[in-house]
This record gives structure tokens, C-alpha cells and sequence, in this order.
């Protein structure tokens, strides 16, 4: 319980020095894509994996730019 718990101080530490020098477009920008990856997967309940239709791939491949 207590590795656990160091583990995940540890871990949203990380997260939060790597989420600071980020603009709000880049975190708007990754909301984006995380939302986007949300609905594939709501899409396809009790698959294995996911399957990316081609403008899933054309949407999430458009969004660094």
C-alpha cells in the first residue's frame, strides 16, 4: 500500500513537470486527441484492440500540426 501510494505521488510529480512548460494549445491540442481516442474506443465495445477507421488515422495524424 505504501509503494503504491509513493508510486503515485512519483508518477502525477512527473506529470505535472512535464504538463507546466506546455502552452494551452498544446494541452488543447492533446485533449483533442484523447477525447478523439475515447469515442474509437466507445465505438467498439468488447473488441481486443481498436480499430482506426481512416480519418480516425487522418484526424489523430493532423492534430500535432
Amino acid at each position: 500500500m505504501l509503494f503504491r501510494l509513493a508510486y503515485l505521488g512519483v508518477t502525477n510529480a512527473v506529470a505535472l513537470l512535464r504538463l507546466l512548460p506546455m502552452s494551452d494549445r498544446d494541452k488543447d491540442t492533446e485533449i483533442l486527441a484523447l477525447r478523439h481516442q475515447i469515442t474509437i474506443l466507445e465505438r467498439q465495445p468488447g473488441k481486443d484492440h481498436p480499430r482506426f477507421s481512416p480519418s480516425d488515422r487522418a484526424f489523430l495524424a493532423a492534430l500535432p500540426h
